[in-house]
């Protein structure tokens, strides 16, 4: 049974993991596990206001996250699944990004990116090493403009990280948010909408109203012109 992705357009933050577990698929709701602390790492970490359940992930795009996953099947672990699946997802997964464009994509686990590292870096890398750590938090490469952020997997399996560095992880995001949130409100106008404001503009200096400049639709029109006189038929002079 598949799960389905929380993603709306708008979203900010979108959340990855590599796969859904068993119970996760059988609730149909992400990070179900009875020992995951995702939900409450992401209202520790502030990036929501109140506490919330795996059978309230629906709820999430209104905070403007969303959650998919790297390879849809689900599995009991990560040790069944394949190299095709990842190649696969990774497919998917980047036409998720460059179709929603999130300012920040997360990634839940640091598996996930030893994974697409790979398919990720310009140039292409090798896959780094299982000896090489790699580091939490922001990453060097970008997905069509997102920043990258590795999160610990917050698995209750994961005996790599405490919680107070999987709290500190996810704490990461929040600056990132308000400096995605800062470059939109600064953003210009789309280029439709400058136009017509400067249109307005130029009417108002002409001494127009501004809603007859540039909406020819919407001015009064002209009257009809008045039918022509005609004029009374000369007599002729009679003749003599």
């Amino acid at each position: 049974m598949r799960l389905t992705d929380r993603i709306q357009p708008g979203v900010r933050v979108l959340f990855v993991g590599i796969n859904p577990g068993v119970r996760s698929a059988l609730t149909r709701h992400h990070f179900a596990g009875p020992s995951n602390r995702f939900w409450k790492l992401l209202f520790a970490s502030g990036l929501v206001p109140r506490a919330l359940t795996f059978e309230e992930d629906t709820l999430l795009p209104q905070y403007g996250f969303g959650i998919t996953n790297l390879v849809a099947r689900p599995s009991p672990g990560i040790d069944d699944l394949v190299p095709a699946e990842y190649l696969a997802g990774w497919t998917i997964l980047e036409k998720k990004i460059r179709k929603y464009r999130p300012a920040v994509v997360a990634l839940v686990g640091v598996t996930l990116y030893r994974v697409i590292r790979p398919l990720v870096e310009t140039p292409r890398v090798p896959p780094a090493p299982r000896s090489r750590p790699i580091p939490l938090g922001l990453q060097p490469p970008t997905i069509h403009g997102a920043r990258i952020v590795v999160l610990p997997n917050p698995s209750g399996r994961n005996a790599n990280f405490t919680y107070a560095e999987m709290l500190e992880a996810f704490a990461l995001l929040k600056p990132l948010l308000e400096t995605a949130r800062h470059s939109l409100s600064n953003a210009p106008p789309p280029p439709g909408r400058a136009a017509g404001a400067s249109a307005r503009r130029a009417g108002a200096a002409a001494g127009r109203s501004g809603q007859a400049c540039g909406t020819a639709g919407r001015m009064r029109p002209l009257p009809p012109a008045s039918p022509p006189r005609r004029r009374a038929p000369r007599r002729r002079a009679a003749r003599r």
